[in-house]
């Protein structure tokens, strides 16, 4: 299990955050800078940034290539933040 904004999430360790959250039924995890519409994964190989999340504290990191960790605290991200 990791933790999605608190929700606990099974992973079996192998796949990435996106595929997780795909299959526990969560289909966005941010909002577009203009008009705040869902965003989630798109193209799945780490070419665009619409999947972009905060990984035990570290931002804009792309769930489609991050592998989903039991114990990862895995958060929404505000639109904009920069990586450390």
């Amino acid at each position: 299990m990791f933790t999605f904004d608190g929700r606990p999430v099974p992973t079996d360790g192998e796949r990435s955050i996106a595929a997780a959250l795909l299959a526990a039924g969560v289909r966005s995890w941010r909002r577009s800078r203009v008009d705040g519409r869902p965003r989630g994964v798109f193209c799945g190989i780490g070419v665009c940034f619409d999947c972009l999340v905060r990984v035990n504290g570290v931002p804009a990191q792309r769930a489609c290539l991050v592998v989903a960790r039991p114990g990862d605290v895995v958060d929404s991200q505000d639109e904009g933040e920069e990586p450390e």
